[in-house]
Formats: C-alpha cells, sequence, structure tokens
C-alpha cells in the first residue's frame, strides 16, 4: 500500500514537471521565439503554447514601445564648445526573429548605438542649434537609428534630447563674451553719434564761408587725380563758377 501511494506520488510530480516545462502563456503583446533542439522553429503566441520538454525551448519578446535613458554624453560641438547631452530612447521590436536571432542584447546594443550616434550628429553642429533646432536634431538622429536597428528587427520610434548643459567655465566665457559683444556696439554706436554731430558742425560752417566750401571742393579734386582712373567726372556747383568768372557789368 505504502509503495503504491509513492508511485503515484512520484507520477504526480512528474506529471506537474511536465506540464510546467510544457506549457506556456503569452500575454497579448508577447511572443514566444521557439529553438527545437537548438533549431529556430517559429514565433508563438499569443496565448496557449505546448512545449515538448528538453526538446523545445522559447524566448519571450515583448512588443511594447520601450524607454531607455541615453546617460550623459560628452560632446564638442563644431564651434568646439564641450557640453553634456543626455537624451531618451523610445523603440519597439517589429521582428522578434531578428530581435533575437540577429544581436546578442538587442537593448544593450540599441542603447550603445544611440550614444555614439548622438555624439556624431550633435558634434557636426555649433552650439546654438543644438540650443534653437532640437526638433531637427532629434528626427536627424532618429532617422540615422532607425535605419541601422532595422537589421535588427527594431523600430526607433522617437528619440528626445532631454537637456544640454554646458560646464560652469564656459557659461562664464559665453557671458564675458556677450558682454564684450555689447559694450563694443554701444562704443560704435557713440563714435558714430559722434561722428555725426561733427559732420553736421562742419556743414554749418561750411555753409556760412563759400571760400572754405571752395578749398574742400579743390582738396577732393586733388585726392581724385591720384586716383588710377583715366576719366573723372565731379559735379562743379554754380556758385563755385560764380566766383571764378568775372561778374555782369563788371569794368575790365
Amino acid at each position: 500500500m505504502m509503495i503504491d501511494y509513492l508511485s503515484y506520488l512520484l507520477l504526480a510530480i512528474v506529471v506537474v514537471v511536465f506540464l510546467t516545462s510544457a506549457i506556456r502563456i503569452l500575454r497579448e503583446y508577447e511572443r514566444g521565439i521557439v529553438f527545437t533542439l537548438g533549431r529556430f522553429t517559429g514565433v508563438k503566441g499569443p496565448g496557449l503554447i505546448i512545449l515538448i520538454p528538453f526538446v523545445q525551448q522559447m524566448v519571450k519578446v515583448d512588443l511594447r514601445v520601450m524607454v531607455q535613458d541615453v546617460p550623459p554624453q560628452d560632446v564638442i560641438s563644431r564651434d568646439n564648445v564641450s557640453v553634456k547631452v543626455n537624451a531618451v530612447l523610445y523603440f519597439r521590436i517589429i521582428d522578434p526573429e531578428r530581435a533575437i536571432i540577429k544581436v546578442g542584447n538587442f537593448m544593450a546594443a540599441t542603447s550603445q548605438l544611440a550614444q555614439t550616434t548622438l555624439r556624431s550628429v550633435l558634434g557636426k553642429h555649433e552650439l546654438d542649434e543644438m540650443l534653437a533646432e532640437r526638433d531637427r536634431l532629434n528626427a536627424d538622429i532618429q532617422e540615422i537609428l532607425d535605419q541601422q536597428t532595422d537589421a535588427w528587427g527594431i523600430k526607433v520610434t522617437n528619440i528626445e534630447i532631454k537637456d544640454i548643459d554646458l560646464n560652469e567655465n564656459m557659461v562664464r566665457a559665453k557671458q564675458a563674451e556677450a558682454e564684450r559683444l555689447r559694450r563694443a556696439k554701444v562704443i560704435n554706436a557713440m563714435g558714430e553719434q559722434q561722428a555725426a554731430e561733427k559732420l553736421v558742425e562742419a556743414g554749418r560752417i561750411l555753409a556760412q564761408e563759400p571760400q572754405a566750401m571752395q578749398l574742400r571742393y579743390f582738396a577732393a579734386l586733388h585726392d581724385i587725380a591720384g586716383d588710377r582712373s583715366s576719366t573723372v567726372v565731379f559735379p562743379l556747383p554754380m556758385d563755385l563758377l560764380s566766383h571764378l568768372t568775372p561778374r555782369q557789368g563788371s569794368t575790365s
């Protein structure tokens, strides 16, 4: 009697182990890559899956969109500014077979590829472009990643640049440069204002002294004569001629 009880118990354990090894239940967003004696034999799921224990193995794959943080990367922009850039990557598996067979670890491979692509693309742009044109840069990075991960059965749906951080020394240098540019513009404007005031003052003096205007014209003619031009057309005011020709009615 005891032997029969042990036999039934052993049989029950074998059945439980068999069912545990043979039966798999996959959710709607999951697929199973089945290998029979090491060879790929198909993609199963969703629902109830029955495997042959010790002969078949299954690898589950999640088809939902996955979110992965791209750690901060040191990027040197085209105008030689060193920044730290991090991003967030969105992707999903569209071909479970290739995602398991073509690459050893698709999560790590996608992460590493996103990091190198982020540095490569941003390094071709200046800092102002990184700050002002994030949408275009996101699209460029996403397109490159999508092309390279297509062989792995992965679709990169989006990548978003989160933060672009300048180190403190670079921030102070940028602020100092902006202050120098502001001061240069102010000084230039003040110089133009003073020059305009002097021109107005000179015009008033020349208007009061016709002889001074004549000397100014003669000086201009002298400067033009030193030019290499073969023909010079110079306007000569009529009031200047009136000083050079005798007036009507004057005696010889």
